[in-house]
């Protein structure tokens, strides 16, 4: 029993599948979950916040700040002064500087710091200056759109009113052919344009139609509710009259477009709104490849488009009334005055020589000749 060996037994636990590399891994596969939580976070912070807070954060981590600093020490009441201020070394007993703490400004202040000048009295005022002037062009540019816009949208509403009394007076049906509304550079245009079948005036007369003056009248009495400035100018077509009269296409485009005026003032529109009041004669004509056209003979109103200063004297850019329409009235009568041919208002239109019919076959006068002019 003795001669044999102690037999020992040792029982080895072997390790799972990780015991060969033990547990690093955990640590790595921890640091990327956390990498990538901060990713993720840092893209949700960047779609969540302004651009003006991104420059604020970017700021008060701008290092620049503290770099430009001239001053040494720790600051506060121990903080000592740099060799590099001015007059630092002046002398032993001048006494000592006291350095504030930096504060991290936007770039556009501390660039204005670091400039010799910026305490200049005059630069000061010309900045502020600028300043006041950008403000004053933008402040007139958006005043400018928004009363574009309104006056756009009263145009509009105007001209939906002026056709519908028309369609509403049987006695117009026809004569509302002869207007025509559009928009042009100076406002409103509103034209009364000759047909071929109906005429605004007799051949050379400046002494409207019945319908005429009542397609007029309903003009007036939708422009009256409206505080624009007005411009009238009467057109003809390229006929003349007989060689050697005295009385021209000028003269007849100029008494027509007054007797507008006359039936205008009548219906309510004040003598301080009419702007102008003109005779253009064959010089515009509507249809240029036909100067001879009978469209050609026609009587131009304007609305003009409001100035800034006018519309704030009218109050129409404040909030409160900014739902007005189509228009603010004026009110007030028709006052005296004389027009473009120098005769006070109310004077009777000027009598042209007899003329020839719209269709051509000349209009014998009291005598039984044919009248000078032909055409219209």
């Amino acid at each position: 029993m003795d001669n044999h060996a102690t037999i020992v037994i040792k029982k080895v636990k072997k390790g799972g599948h990780g015991g060969h590399h033990g547990g690093a891994w955990k640590v790595a596969y921890a640091d990327f979950v956390t990498a990538m939580m901060a990713f993720f976070l840092l893209l949700w912070l960047l779609n969540a916040t302004t651009e003006e807070q991104k420059m604020g954060i970017s700021n008060y981590f701008d290092p620049t700040a503290i770099s430009r600093s001239t001053r040494s020490g720790s600051g506060g009441v121990l903080g000592g002064t740099s060799i590099t201020v001015p007059g630092a070394l002046k002398s032993a007993s001048s006494p000592p500087m006291i350095s504030t703490p930096q504060v991290a400004r936007p770039q556009a202040e501390r660039t204005e710091s670091l400039d010799p000048d910026s305490d200049d009295p005059e630069n000061i005022e010309s900045r502020l200056g600028s300043r006041e002037d950008e403000e004053g062009t933008v402040n007139q540019e958006v005043m400018e759109q928004m009363l574009r816009e309104r006056e756009q949208q009263q145009f509009e509403e105007a001209e939906a009113a002026l056709k519908e009394a028309i369609e509403q007076t049987p006695e117009l049906s026809e004569a509302g052919e002869s207007l025509k509304i559009d928009a042009v550079p100076e406002g409103l245009r509103i034209q009364l344009i000759d047909q071929e079948r109906i005429a605004l005036f007799p051949n050379g007369s400046a002494a409207m139609y019945d319908q005429t003056r009542a397609l007029l009248e309903k003009v007036a009495e939708v422009i009256k509710k409206m505080p624009n400035n007005i411009e009238i100018s009467g057109h003809t077509d390229s006929s003349q009259f007989a060689p050697g009269s005295t009385y021209t296409n000028w003269e007849l485009s100029s008494d027509r477009a007054n007797a507008s005026r006359r039936v205008l003032e009548e219906n309510g529109i004040p003598i301080s709104r009419i702007e102008k009041v003109a005779g253009r004669a064959d010089r515009e004509p509507l249809v240029a490849d036909d100067p001879a056209d009978p469209t050609n003979r026609r009587i131009s109103i304007v609305l003009k488009n409001l100035t800034p200063e006018q519309a704030q004297e009218l109050n129409l850019l404040d909030p409160s009334v900014a739902g007005n329409s189509p228009g603010v009235s004026l009110g007030g009568s028709p006052a005296g005055g004389a027009d473009d041919s120098g005769a006070p208002p109310g004077t009777p239109p000027r009598t042209p020589p007899a003329a020839s019919n719209d269709r051509g076959g000349p209009v014998l006068n009291d005598t039984g000749a044919p009248a000078p002019r032909v055409g219209g």
